[in-house]
């Protein structure tokens, strides 16, 4: 799977973040043959300050930044994940990551878990929380689960995706910088990857307030490629065989035994990729 992680710094000013998108993403092309590409969390419209009123910057579904989403999507023949904030019928939207396929449907929506009331922080007085519902989507035969940002502290996330057959995971995030917090999301990614032995593609915001450093760690926990701070732009090939191979010399999802493997709830994508 071919995939590709825009990193970018998102405003509060929702047109001048699309457009800002589309000059990022002319840097690819359909002959690029990517199979995924994945923006941060909030690329819609950042969080703003802490009395910046969400709801109203909030859009439905199909508003001007899920069109811009599905077009470049149909014009790069590529599944995109991106983070946006979604209106609801309720007085505060959601965190929602939309995953639109190559013919610029809207396949699928993830609206983030846990929501970050931690650092001094509470994301909960701005947005609502979603149901506890891992999604996992297909793209390009390979089973991806999605999570958002502060959802990488929660590892029985990662572990319910990973037992509703998940083999990637893909995270957009608006990691906020600070004290510990570079070593804490490099540590969580590696981490994730390395209990679930599968590859986690990261896509952050950059800039001064988040700490950037998009990435993607492979199965055994080591970082393939990583961002800075600034705008970027990674690409990455994840073998189809890389799971599989690194399962079989540590099997350690088939050894466990205070938590044995169960059906999971989750909400897949019937779509072709």
């Amino acid at each position: 799977m071919r995939v590709a992680l825009v990193q970018l710094a998102a405003d509060i000013d929702s047109a001048a973040n699309r457009e800002h998108i589309s000059t990022q993403l002319a840097g690819l092309t359909a002959d690029d043959a990517l199979d995924l590409v994945v923006l941060p969390e909030a690329s819609m419209h950042d969080f703003g300050a802490a009395d910046h009123d969400l709801a109203a910057a909030a859009e439905p579904l199909d508003g001007p930044f899920v069109q811009l989403i599905a077009a470049e999507a149909r014009r790069l023949g590529t599944t995109i994940v991106a983070g946006m904030f979604e209106r609801t019928g309720d007085d505060l939207p959601f965190n929602t990551l939309v995953a639109v396929g190559p013919d610029g449907s809207l396949r699928t929506t993830y609206r983030k878990i846990h929501l970050y009331d931690s650092f001094g922080y509470k994301e909960s007085d701005r947005l609502l929380p979603g149901e506890i519902e891992p999604v996992v989507i297909d793209v390009a035969g390979r089973p991806v689960g999605l999570m958002t940002c502060y959802d990488l502290r929660f590892p029985e996330l990662a572990r319910e995706l990973v037992d509703a057959g998940a083999e990637t995971l893909v995270v957009p995030a608006a990691w906020v910088a600070g004290d510990h917090k570079l070593d804490h999301w490099r540590t969580l990614l590696q981490a994730r990857a390395i209990e679930n032995t599968v590859h986690v593609v990261a896509a952050a915001q950059g800039g001064d307030r988040y700490t950037g450093h998009s990435l993607v760690a492979d199965p055994w926990g080591s970082i393939v490629v990583e961002a800075d701070s600034g705008s970027e732009i990674l690409r990455a090939d994840l073998a189809a065989d890389d799971v599989a191979r690194t399962r079989d010399v540590n099997p350690s999802l088939a050894n466990r035994r205070l938590a044995p493997p169960r059906p999971a709830a989750s909400r897949k994508s019937s779509l072709p990729s």
